[in-house]
């Protein structure tokens, strides 16, 4: 009896073994009797840190709408404007899946980090200019999931709806010493360029596609940089980045300021009852009053095209951007949807204040490019603020600074262009 016992025994760990061995696969017994067995599939996820939450339960939902599979996702937070920095530092050890701002899809493809997208309805679903940042070279390359640009958050107490439709009607109130009535981050090219597109400037011509072509320096360019000089030396104003607007309104010793849905969240629980957004207020240049022009961007999903599992993450990347998907952001995160069902229902959008600040703003945005040479910009545009601050750009010199700042910007263009007619 005890042989038989010590038998049975060792079958039955020769059994357990052998399943154990099986690849990875998970092995079950259905109704039938018969054995099933789950393909275990390994996915890496990159997205922001601030959508922790929400994404934890996009993977959840998507595992429970995938049985089909052992799904083994793991999320690790890399922000979108860091993605192809991390991702091009080692492709092949960067994630499966990673969402990105739509400006560094150029470079990103170029590199041979992005698998194409095959899936038409991507281009029937979402709105036209999603589709277009997601595209390179006719071929779409990711999956879009939200609109982006920069609009008005103010406080309610100290600015009525009207005043803060202009920049002017805002310096101009008097909200005592301890209140600082405008700010934006003058420095970061995202924001400041917003003055030269008002002018009437473009950032590598009209279609942003010509890498020969910046117009800052130009009459136009002249105008919007000496309306800065004025903006920046008005003590009403001040260069601030996130962190301190946030703080500002939390002190209740900031009226209005420049930025994006990202710090919906905190502002809101800052100001409460007092909680305003509006689009940009328009400026005075030439005489006349203009709506301010902002730069746009998409958040994209893309899925690395040294991934081990191409079709599994593909079914990822189109699942966490699907319209399900954009209303839980949209409800959860407030961001715009590009998804054609949700970006037209303008009663749903008007339902999010934030929302629908960011899409007033959207009608007098420009697509940000995303050439090769777009990466020239951001020093130069940030060398030329820091003067702004600083005093060193002056209107007595600021026709040279912006020829040194557009000379930056097409630096490597020039370059180019010098070695062929040399001969080199």
């Amino acid at each position: 009896m005890k042989k038989f016992i010590t038998l049975t025994v060792s079958v039955i760990i020769i059994a357990l073994t052998f399943a154990a061995c099986m690849g990875g696969n998970n092995v079950s017994e259905n109704n039938n009797g018969q054995v099933d067995q789950k393909e275990t599939v390994t996915l890496r996820l990159w997205g922001a840190q601030d959508d922790k939450d929400m994404l934890t339960k996009l993977i959840a939902d998507f595992k429970e709408d995938h049985p089909e599979k052992n799904w083994k996702i793991s999320i690790s937070y890399v922000g979108e404007d860091d993605a192809a920095t991390e991702v091009l530092k080692d492709v092949s050890a960067a994630a499966d899946v990673f969402s990105f701002s739509s400006d560094q899809i150029a470079t990103l493809k170029k590199s041979g980090a992005l698998y194409r997208v095959t899936n038409n309805d991507i281009k029937t679903r979402n709105s036209k200019p999603s589709v277009m940042a997601a595209t390179v070279d006719g071929e779409i390359y990711a999956y879009p999931s939200s609109s982006d640009t920069f609009f008005l958050y103010y406080d309610k107490s100290i600015f009525s709806e009207g005043e803060v439709k202009s920049l002017e009607s805002i310096l101009a109130k008097n909200t005592g010493d301890k209140v600082t009535n405008f700010a934006m981050k003058i420095d970061d090219g995202w924001y400041s360029s917003s003055f030269f597109f008002t002018a009437g400037c473009t950032l590598f011509g009209e279609n942003g596609t010509d890498a020969t072509k910046c117009d800052f320096n130009s009459e136009k360019g002249v105008m919007a940089a000496n309306y800065m000089i004025d903006l920046v030396r008005n003590k009403k104003f001040a260069s601030l980045d996130d962190a301190k607007i946030k703080a500002g309104f939390k002190a209740r010793t900031l009226g209005s300021a420049v930025s994006g849905t990202w710090n919906a969240e905190d502002i809101k629980n800052s100001l409460g009852d007092d909680f305003g957004v509006a689009k940009l207020p328009t400026i005075k240049l030439g005489g006349e009053d203009r709506n301010m022009i902002s730069m746009a961007n998409f958040k994209l999903y893309g899925v690395n095209a040294q991934t081990k599992h191409p079709e599994e993450a593909h079914m990822l990347a189109e699942y966490l951007t699907d319209e399900d998907a954009q209303e839980t952001r949209f409800k959860v995160r407030s961001y715009a949807p590009t998804h054609t069902d949700l970006a037209e229902d303008e009663e749903t959008l008007s339902s999010n204040e934030v929302v629908a600040a960011l899409t007033a703003q959207s009608k007098h945005s420009i697509l940000q490019t995303s050439i090769d040479q777009v990466s020239n910009f951001w020093t130069p545009a940030e060398a030329f603020g820091t003067g702004l601050i600083d005093g060193s750009v002056t209107k007595e010199n600021v026709k040279q600074k912006l020829d040194a700042f557009v000379n930056a910007v097409l630096a490597s263009t020039n370059n180019k262009e010098e070695e062929s007619t040399t001969g080199k």
